[in-house]
């Protein structure tokens, strides 16, 4: 898995890096059939703007946020794939699960 962070009128610095990858480690625990990750980290007027988007076979998932402080607005991005995370892999299991029954009914 490859992750790319950028800054769009802003210094990535190393500990916004690592703050990023501690956190899309709950992400990874989730579901890790990931393929890459592309994060913007910015600055708007007052406001930080965390925005990425993530690969995965055959799906692409998008989310952003916007909050006053950077690592605030990491988190609720954070958050938000997590829940997209969760949403796709109960739909992948479902389908799957649903073919098993199906199945095992025919027989």
């Amino acid at each position: 898995m490859q992750i790319d962070i950028t800054g769009h009128q802003i210094d990535v610095t190393t500990s916004m890096r690592d703050y990023f990858h501690s956190k899309f480690e709950r992400i990874k625990r989730h579901f890790d059939q990931v393929i890459n990750v592309h994060a913007i980290l910015g600055v708007e007027k007052i406001n930080h703007k965390a925005e990425a988007t993530i690969h995965i076979n055959g799906k692409t998932i998008f989310a952003e946020s916007v909050e006053p402080d950077l690592y605030a607005a990491i988190d609720l991005l954070i958050d938000k794939l997590d829940k997209q995370i969760r949403r796709h892999k109960d739909k992948i299991t479902r389908k799957s699960r649903g073919e098993a029954l199906k199945y095992s009914i025919e027989q």
